[in-house]
């Protein structure tokens, strides 16, 4: 596993390299941008420049993570609106076009892959939800391959991104060249540990996803909500997560998607993410 770290433990700040020097200092050697305009502004050909300079004067890797806001503004108390796979048709369209905005940033930063959600919490499955998907991958996939970028799926907490259905979107699609993000603490929420099985929502979720694995999500939580914890402050048994970590590619990005609190600073991220993956070689050997 390559370490990596998301810009997200930033997202209520606006992105600057003095941030990216502060992850790649905790060891990460990919750090993924969270594409929302109040922290990066993928609008602003000055912002994308900066930011790319950065990348370009380091030897470290990008991956994007698409916006969750249709909104230049936000706050910690709105909920993501930004739905690929919305009803309605208008929705959908609009919630393209902005990821394909994000993904413009390809043009300056080499970014290698970029993470999307299908659907919001809670979406149902069905096959609208399975057509809708088909179409959003199809356009976005066109749209980012000659800026050199590789789509991935990220298992939410709806029933459209179970792994048993974004296997069945992979098929369906013919989409031999799209990846998979899973996200360790989605699957931990989808399949709470019991005594019989203390480990089945991260277990299955490897089982059916690994040969289609290009990224992992990695944070903790204490089986209830979706915390976005550092490893190690919730539930999720890392011994045995690192056993089905060590099967993948070893040049798999595993990326610290943690989440953003107030007092958080470049340092105290920099020393947090450090001893993560200090945690996760230990759980390895």
């Amino acid at each position: 596993m390559q370490p990596g770290l998301s810009t997200h433990v930033f997202l209520e700040q606006r992105l600057h390299p003095g941030m990216l020097d502060a992850l790649h200092q905790g060891g990460a050697c990919t750090i993924e941008i969270f594409a929302a305009r109040h922290h990066f502004d993928y609008t602003d050909r000055s912002a994308v420049r900066e930011i790319a300079s950065w990348f370009r004067a380091n030897d470290v890797a990008a991956t994007l993570h698409q916006p969750l806001f249709t909104d230049s503004h936000w706050s910690r108390h709105v909920a993501p609106n930004l739905n690929l796979i919305d009803p309605e048709k208008s929705r959908r369209i609009d919630s393209m076009d902005e990821v394909k905005r994000a993904l413009e940033a390809a043009e300056q930063i080499p970014i290698a892959a970029a993470v999307l959600h299908l659907g919001l919490k809670d979406e149902p499955w069905n096959t609208r939800a399975l057509e809708n998907s088909l179409t959003a991958i199809e356009h976005l996939k066109a749209f980012a391959h000659p800026l050199g970028v590789r789509i991935l799926l990220e298992n939410l907490q709806n029933d459209v991104t179970t792994p048993e259905h974004l296997l069945e979107i992979l098929k369906v699609g013919h989409f031999n060249n799209v990846g998979i993000c899973l996200d360790v603490g989605h699957a931990h929420l989808a399949a709470p540990p019991n005594e019989n099985q203390p480990n089945k929502g991260i277990d299955d979720a490897f089982e059916l996803l690994s040969p289609r694995i290009a990224e992992l999500h990695l944070h903790d939580n204490r089986g209830q909500k979706d915390d976005h914890l550092w490893p190690g402050s919730g539930s999720i048994d890392w011994k045995n997560l690192a056993k089905h970590i060590a099967a993948l590619p070893a040049n798999t990005p595993g990326i610290l998607e943690i989440s953003y609190e107030l007092d958080e600073t470049p340092d105290s991220v920099s020393a947090k993410t450090s001893q993560s993956f200090d945690l996760m070689k230990r759980a390895c050997e």
